[in-house]
């Protein structure tokens, strides 16, 4: 069997995608040149005629980048749909797109109904008002529904564990070994150091991101909204405290608060486990409190619905702190749904107390802006509580900046989670996480630079999407 090359049978638009390359990063060097050197075009405006833009350098350096940007789109796009169709015969691009098929079959099913239903949606279906954010959600989209199907072995060619012999830092495309004994018949991306397919492990390393990433980070905000709120909203002493706490958090450097909450020797005493009973009871808190300070009014239906939600939130706080055979079993094996390993577990209380203390200062200044304004008074004058303030009047008022934050938040956390694997911390050496990739092939990056090249990729195209989704989010908030 012959090994794969990049395009296959697509190779004859290689060298038109080249020059649409090369004409748009000329294009786009130009614009900005243009932009430093020439003053602001100013548009003419006659009696006689209605008002003309003009074709100045400024205007047909835009245009450029703009034409040979989307004829680079156009082209990338044509080897992706080619491949759907003929797989292989379209090389490595061709033969991965395909694999990809469910992911851009629930990516259209998502852009299609959101955009019909945006005017619907509030902020989120403003956001496909915003290119920027279409671009980034739809980044961050990819990979996620990558992790999702990926972890249900849609996607996968081959175990991302597994050695194959012979396959040792492969080069991307190399076909396996006789017939593959009814496995994928190449190893798409290449293998690496240990002959264990790249491809597979990027997509499983997914699903560890997509798992660990977005959780920590809404717990973090969890234990920063119920301890920032009534920081700003109180202020004095309470807030001096709580101030105090998150300043001293802070001051440590963040890696080496991580190497001090993985390490075996603290890992062995048990730590890890009594800082997840403290911050994981936060979420409880947290909805005890805001279904309470609504419906305190109605108490024939508050306490039922009280009663049902902490039962059930409750019964998954159990799960998620007790670990069998660690010092904190509170719950027998038949009642524990959560079987989470334990570096997973010291991985994400690590992110969740490290980002903790950040929201809360964020939330704290929110707070302490918002309380000064006209409809806080309102509330206050007709006899609200504190709480009843705190949560339905300054914090929805107050969601535009947390939600750029969270977006923002969980990049700054896959980017924690990538330094975490790459030195090895937390999560087992064999672990299919980005980081772990990377530390695994930078080791002969300057022979083989697949192993380490693919994962950074893919860190870097999640970090952008969410970065880019956090501009459009900020772009459409402001306009409300």
């Amino acid at each position: 069997m012959e090994p794969l090359t990049w395009t296959g049978s697509l190779s004859f638009l290689n060298p038109i995608l080249l020059i649409a390359l090369i004409a748009c990063a000329v294009s786009i060097i130009i614009w900005m040149l243009v932009n430093v050197a020439l003053p602001e075009e100013s548009i003419t405006v006659s009696a006689d005629s209605p008002i003309s833009h003009g074709y100045g350098p400024r205007v047909l350096s835009v245009r450029a980048s703009q034409y040979s940007f989307l004829a680079v789109v156009v082209l990338v796009c044509i080897y992706l749909v080619v491949g759907i169709f003929i797989g292989p015969n379209a090389g490595i691009i061709g033969a991965m797109s395909r694999q990809f098929l469910p992911v851009w079959v629930a990516l259209v099913i998502l852009f299609a109904s959101s955009i019909a239903f945006r005017r619907k949606l509030g902020l989120y279906g403003k956001l496909f008002d915003s290119p920027v954010g279409m671009i980034g959600f739809g980044l961050v989209m990819f990979w996620v529904f990558t992790g999702i199907f990926g972890a249900m072995d849609m996607i996968v060619t081959h175990d991302a564990l597994s050695q194959v012999s012979g396959m040792k830092n492969k080069a991307p495309g190399t076909p396996m070994r006789g017939d593959a004994d009814g496995n994928y018949a190449w190893y798409l991306l290449g293998g690496d150091n240990l002959a264990r397919d790249v491809f597979s492990r990027m997509v499983k390393g997914a699903w560890i991101v997509v798992q660990i990433a977005p959780l920590a980070t809404m717990f973090a905000f969890m234990v920063g909204i119920t301890l920032g709120l009534p920081a700003g909203y109180y202020g004095g002493r309470l807030d001096m405290l709580l101030s105090f706490l998150a300043n001293l958090i802070l001051a440590f450097p963040v890696i080496l608060l991580f190497y001090l909450l993985v390490t075996p020797e603290i890992v062995a005493t048990g730590v890890p486990n009594y800082m997840a009973i403290v911050l994981f009871i936060f979420p409880l808190i947290f909805v005890g409190v805001l279904l309470n300070s609504r419906f305190h009014t109605q108490p024939g239906f508050r306490t039922p619905l009280l009663i049902g939600v902490l039962g059930v939130l409750g019964w998954l706080y159990l799960s998620l702190i007790s670990d069998a055979g660690s010092k904190v079993m509170v719950l027998p094996e038949f009642l524990d749904i959560f079987d989470i390993p334990g570096g997973v577990l010291v991985v994400f209380v690590s992110v969740v107390f490290v980002n903790s203390p950040t929201v809360f200062r964020i939330v704290r200044g929110l707070a302490m802006d918002i309380k000064t304004r006209d409809y806080v008074a309102a509330a206050q004058t007709r006899g609200e509580g504190p709480w009843y303030i705190m949560l339905w009047e300054i914090l929805p008022n107050a969601r535009g900046p947390l939600i750029v934050d969270f977006c923002l938040r969980i990049g700054y956390t896959t980017i924690l989670l990538g330094t975490l694997g790459f030195f090895g911390l937390g999560l087992p050496p064999e672990s299919p996480d980005w980081g772990s990739t990377i530390n695994g092939g930078r080791k002969l990056l300057s022979v083989y630079l697949h192993p380490a090249l693919t994962p950074a990729i893919t860190l870097l195209t999640l970090v952008l999407g969410l970065n880019l989704l956090a501009d459009g989010l900020r772009e459409e908030s402001l306009k409300d």
